[in-house]
């Protein structure tokens, strides 16, 4: 007996048998293209070309205020409390005459009843000083023109403390400092003395005993 496999394969029909099929052709592969070609280096830019890159788009501060060149001097500090000394002194003094004292070399001379601080404060110089006449050369009545259109003008944009610049007199006759007192006398009569609340010999170096510091009522 021969073996149940044997006849299921010749029993099988089929229908392709003896037909051969052709393989088909795989597509062409496409060419890998070239690698990319590295790319030139540019030469390296200037100090000049890097600095005009890194400034692209900025503006220039047209409006900013220049620095203070270096070595300038600072303008003075203003004293605060003798400031507001000083305004004090003006609600309480009254128009008498003003109080004097003065030595060959130093003159001062106040309102009544002005404060004891406001007078050392002015001494000092901690009043800051925001202009200055010269009387030096002038007749009397030059000076005593400049003087009250000086003081006018000053008390009128509101100045607060001036440099009045009289010498000491020692070109003058007899070396004797005929416009130091004659300033002492306008300060303190007529209607200059009502725009005056103190003055007093400056320091040394703002011209000592040759001017004058003048504190101005506002």
């Amino acid at each position: 007996m021969s073996p149940p496999s044997k006849k299921k394969n010749q029993a099988f029909n089929n229908p392709f048998k003896g037909l051969s099929l052709k393989p088909v052709p795989e597509p062409p592969k496409a060419p890998r293209p070239p690698p990319p070609k590295p790319a030139a280096r540019s030469a390296p830019a200037d100090d000049e070309a890097l600095f005009l890159e890194a400034m692209d788009g900025v503006h220039l501060l047209r409006d900013r205020p220049p620095a203070p060149k270096p070595g300038a001097p600072l303008p003075p500090r203003v004293n605060e409390e003798a400031e507001s000394l000083a305004q004090l002194a003006e609600l309480v003094s009254g128009q008498g005459p003003f109080d004097l004292s003065d030595t060959d070399e130093f003159i001062e001379g106040a309102v009544p009843e002005l404060d004891a601080r406001v007078r050392r404060s002015l001494r000092r110089g901690e009043f800051a000083l925001q202009g200055h006449v010269d009387l030096h050369g002038m007749t009397q009545a030059e000076a005593k023109v400049e003087l009250e259109r000086f003081l006018a003008e000053s008390h009128r944009i509101g100045r607060r403390c001036v440099v009045v610049i009289h010498g000491r007199g020692l070109h003058s006759k007899d070396q004797i400092p005929v416009l130091k007192e004659r300033v002492k006398v306008w300060l303190t009569q007529g209607h200059l003395s009502r725009r005056i609340l103190a003055f007093c010999s400056a320091r040394p170096h703002d011209g000592g005993a040759g001017a004058l510091y003048v504190l101005l009522r506002r």
